[in-house]
């Protein structure tokens, strides 16, 4: 394949998000031949299975661009120790209705930073669940748990000397994850 159509899904609606930054700021650390697209989840309504049968417009855009994609990135952050409720939100819309989930067979990463120590080891790991359930491939290993603190990001908002090699081994592994996903 000669190019790789990424969704990417932030967990934050929040526009100087931290999370929003890490995953225009890791997008940068991949190969030309991806190409990553920020999924709008923010306008989706609040979703009500009597729905299923007529889905609103911005329900269909979303499923449409994740059906076209190659593979997912989600970049969250932790609300009360878990996942936002936009993001589960979204990821209830896309696996519905029954038979016509978007989201099945898709290689995935799993981001999230945090100013806490722990980053967002604990969102992510439910997230992980959630995903296991709609049958998205999540890659396993490397873990990313970044703290968001100064140096994560340079001035020009790509990622900080300090986080450079351990994002960049990261995007290596998510990379090779996807094309193996593609074989």
């Amino acid at each position: 394949m000669s190019q790789y159509q990424i969704s990417v899904i932030v967990g934050s609606l929040r526009e100087d998000s931290i999370n929003r930054k890490l995953a225009s700021a890791i997008a940068r650390l991949a190969p030309l031949e991806f190409s990553f697209t920020q999924v709008e989840i923010g306008g989706l309504p609040l979703y009500n299975q009597d729905d299923d049968a007529n889905q609103a417009k911005s329900v269909k855009r979303m499923k449409e661009e994740i059906a076209a994609s190659h593979g997912l990135l989600f970049v969250t952050p932790e609300y009360n120790r878990s996942i936002p409720g936009v993001l589960k939100n979204a990821i209830d819309h896309a696996s519905r209705p029954y038979g016509q989930n978007v989201w099945a067979g898709k290689p995935a990463g799993v981001l999230g930073a945090s100013p806490g120590a722990a980053g967002t080891g604990m969102a992510q790991q439910h997230l992980r669940n959630i995903l296991a359930a709609v049958g998205v491939l999540a890659l396993a290993q490397p873990e990313a748990l970044i703290q968001a603190r100064d140096g994560l990001f340079d001035e020009a908002g790509n990622i900080g000397e300090g986080s450079r090699k351990f994002l960049q081994n990261w995007m290596d592994q998510y990379v090779a994850w996807v094309k193996m996903a593609a074989q």
